[in-house]
Parts: structure tokens; sequence; C-alpha cells
């Protein structure tokens, strides 16, 4: 696993939100109506230098929506599957928005397995703590997945 040290100023992400009460499967729910009206946000998305998309994101947070890790054993939270947007996009009707805060994170890639729960693992066993939630994050430019987890706000 290899676990790397980043930090990521405050963005916004435009997206579909569900939360964990609406039970198995809500997160590929949303995935599957987000990907299916991606043109009603495409031209939000922040994009890099060469006009690829910056990030797809699968943005969590509390039931308080405070960015802190979800609750009752990560079982309860909510989710926002979207697309890393300008900072003064608004969502059209039907999609959120949100603006996740600064956080300094490690970074590591998903490359199957339990790579939440190994990197939990890892991070009791060196004694650091979950600073806010975990966020999924796809670079749609080389198509790989990683998990985010904060270890300090900035």
């Amino acid at each position: 696993m290899n676990i790397e040290k980043i930090k990521k100023p405050s963005f916004a992400v435009i997206g579909m939100e569900g939360s964990t009460a609406e039970g198995e499967g809500f997160v590929q729910r949303l995935w599957g109506k987000a990907n299916g009206r991606f043109a009603e946000v495409a031209a939000l998305a922040k994009k890099n230098e060469d006009g690829s998309l910056a990030g797809i994101w699968g943005a969590m947070t509390d039931l308080s929506r405070s960015f802190m890790p979800w609750e009752d054993g990560f079982t309860k939270g909510l989710y926002l599957a979207g697309v890393e947007c300008e900072d003064s996009a608004q969502p059209p009707e039907g999609w959120v928005r949100w603006e996740v805060p600064a956080f300094e994170y490690l970074r590591v890639r998903c490359e199957g397995g339990d790579t939440f729960g190994e990197m939990l693992a890892h991070m009791r066993e060196e004694g650091i703590e979950l600073a806010g939630a975990v966020q999924d994050f796809t670079d749609p430019t080389a198509g790989i997945s990683y998990m985010l987890f904060p270890v300090k706000r900035l």
C-alpha cells in the first residue's frame, strides 16, 4: 500500500446526493443517476490545463454535514456522487453542491481488496486519527481511483 501525504485546499463538487438511510446499493444508484445526467453539469466541471476533467468525487460527510466521518461505525452518513466544479458554479435543478473543506490527507490508490479497512488498520497501528470523512477520488485522465483519509483540517 503506497501512502502519500497531500494537502488539498477547499473545493466544490456538484453531484447527486444520497444517504445511507436509502439502504443498500444507494451509492451505485446515485452514480447511475449522476452519470446519466452528466451533460447537465459538464460545462460547470473544473478542467485541467489540457481540458480534461479535474476530478470525479464520491464525497462523504456525516449527517450533520460537518465533513466528519460517517457515524455508527461508518454506517450512517451522506454521499455525493459528482464532479469537481469551478468555485463559483451553482448546481442546476436536481443537483447539489458541496464545499469540501481544506484538509491534509493520506492518499491511497485503490487496487482491489479492502482499501478502506486496511488503511484504517494502518492508521490505528500508527496512532493516526481521522480528522474528517474519507473521500473517494477518481483521476479521469489516468482512470485511477484513490481514497483520501483526512488527518488534519487546514
